[in-house]
């Protein structure tokens, strides 16, 4: 793994760093720590406050009742780098020192894929709709309100001409590398059913009852 503070590591590299409480999901490193009442927590998030001003590099941040949860990136590469890393060993020995465990299996992001036709066309629109920003052709929230939507493209008169199912909107769920058999098998035992594994163990294909399709996502084979 780099050194070099500005050079993008891949999920090669993070795995090779050993983060046990850390998990990179989408362009960030992700953990979620339990801390289990509120000033717990406050104390954890204000030494994660001070070690951030201190490295001059600051993650998101999340405090509810029970737990912390914490997002590393480095938005000038748009990815992860050795300050990530640095950071999240710093912040797990925190964790730690104050007796509380991380929960990687609870780690999940949601984006939004709408098939179409043309979608340039359409990112000033959903942008304008959900508060976020037209950027590399998807609609991105940078507050992390609403999941980013992306367009997949896709020959609409086609796949109504072959009476495909129309569904425009997908959810990708994006989870820890080390979590998706179990998402994926726990999304069959709830009635849903496997359409296709042909692009694992980058996202496997499922659909619930009526024939709703979303994709479980990791970062490998990517």
């Amino acid at each position: 793994m780099s050194d070099d503070p500005k050079q993008k590591l891949s999920h090669d590299d993070v795995l090779a760093a050993g983060l046990d409480d850390w998990r990179k999901i989408l362009n960030s490193l992700a953990a979620r720590f339990l801390t289990g009442d509120f000033a717990t927590g406050l104390a954890l998030v204000d030494r994660i406050g001070a070690a951030a001003e201190e490295a001059g590099h600051h993650p998101d941040i999340t405090l509810t009742y029970p737990s912390v949860a914490v997002t590393l990136s480095s938005h000038d590469v748009g990815g992860l780098t050795s300050r990530d890393i640095d950071l999240a060993r710093l912040i797990s020995s925190y964790a730690a020192e104050a007796g509380v465990q991380s929960d990687p299996a609870s780690l999940t992001r949601v984006e939004l894929g709408l098939d179409a036709a043309d979608g340039e066309r359409l990112v000033p629109f959903w942008a304008a709709l959900t508060g976020a920003e037209a950027k590399q052709g998807e609609a991105l929230d940078p507050t992390g309100q609403v999941p980013t939507i992306w367009f997949q493209g896709i020959d609409l008169d086609h796949e109504r001409a072959e009476g495909e199912v129309e569904q425009r909107f997908h959810l990708d769920v994006w989870v820890p590398h080390d979590q998706a058999e179990q998402r994926l098998q726990a999304v069959l035992d709830a009635g849903g059913s496997l359409v296709s594994d042909a692009e694992a163990p980058a996202f496997w294909v499922v659909a619930d009852a009526d024939g709703n399709r979303s994709c479980i996502c990791t970062p490998l084979s990517r």
